[in-house]
């Protein structure tokens, strides 16, 4: 979706008659993405190496969440605004389908530049405050948020218009960061490394099993925290500048989180951050 189409160029107005029945009748370019990526799930597992009951069984989701995706625009509004957070949620455990194997070779390269940027990353941070640490997994804890938080902030702010310009860029981010799951497949730094020494290791411990419990347990090339994260504060920033540069901020502070807690390697959160500013330079 480019600028024209988000036909809001202006911030702080109300929403109009016309710009809901634009947000009920046009199809979505959010969709058209989910779309996308479903449909390119269906296809990419049959060209990996799985075992056949999980390559049918995540084209039967592919292809159950492709069906839905067109009639969410028939259901009330607010499920139509809300649904993308469902896309991404769905998006990002059918993605844990098409792990095959750790590519130690990459692992490897990921490694190395960790050690490269940080020393030893398991030490690094020990010497770091106590509050800091414990709120930097705070934060990290609750980056989920962040996704729906963007788009309920420009809400209240009589923004819902932008809506599909809003789920476009954070969607796109963060499929675009599971999507190379299928070619690019390695373990979180803190599969592979011994637990770091942090001066708050009981928030630390919390965020581990949080992560252990509840993600997929590979690692995601691009980051989709950093990269959507960021998505959520450019998005945001658009309409509302101060507001953005809040989520800007946060999203700076998730991106520090991951890599002292050893979640995402280095070079995953550049590259989330690149993806994130390259699709709000063409959204």
């Amino acid at each position: 979706m480019n600028r024209e189409k988000s036909r809001r160029p202006t911030t702080g107005a109300t929403v109009t008659e016309a710009d809901t029945r634009l947000l009920w009748f046009s199809v979505w370019t959010t969709e058209r993405l989910a779309l996308a990526y479903f449909l390119y799930l269906a296809v990419v597992c049959w060209l990996r190496p799985l075992a056949r009951a999980r390559q049918t069984g995540l084209t039967l989701v592919a292809l159950v969440a492709s069906f839905a995706i067109p009639y969410v625009r028939f259901a009330p509004i607010w499920v139509r605004e809300w649904a993308p957070a469902a896309y991404i949620l769905v998006g990002y455990y059918a993605s844990a389908y098409l792990f095959v194997a750790p590519s130690t070779a990459t692992e490897a390269w990921l490694v190395a530049w960790d050690r490269r940027l940080l020393g030893d990353p398991s030490t690094r941070f020990a010497h770091w405050p106590r509050a800091l640490v414990a709120l930097l997994e705070i934060i990290y804890m609750g980056c989920f948020l962040l996704i729906g938080g963007g788009f309920a902030i420009l809400a209240a702010g009589g923004e819902r218009a932008l809506a599909d310009r809003y789920w476009t860029l954070v969607v796109s981010a963060e499929l675009g960061s599971f999507a190379p799951l299928a070619f690019v497949q390695t373990r979180p730094p803190w599969a592979l490394e011994r637990k770091p020494v942090l001066a708050d290791p009981a928030v630390h411990d919390l965020a581990a099993r949080m992560v252990e419990r509840f993600t997929i347990r590979v690692n995601t090339f691009p980051s989709g925290h950093v990269a959507g994260s960021l998505a959520v504060a450019l998005a945001v920033g658009v309409a509302m500048p101060w507001a953005g540069a809040a989520f800007g901020a946060v999203a700076a502070i998730v991106a520090l989180a991951c890599i002292v807690g050893r979640y995402h390697y280095v070079i995953d959160i550049a590259a989330g951050a690149l993806l994130a500013i390259a699709l709000w330079f063409v959204i």
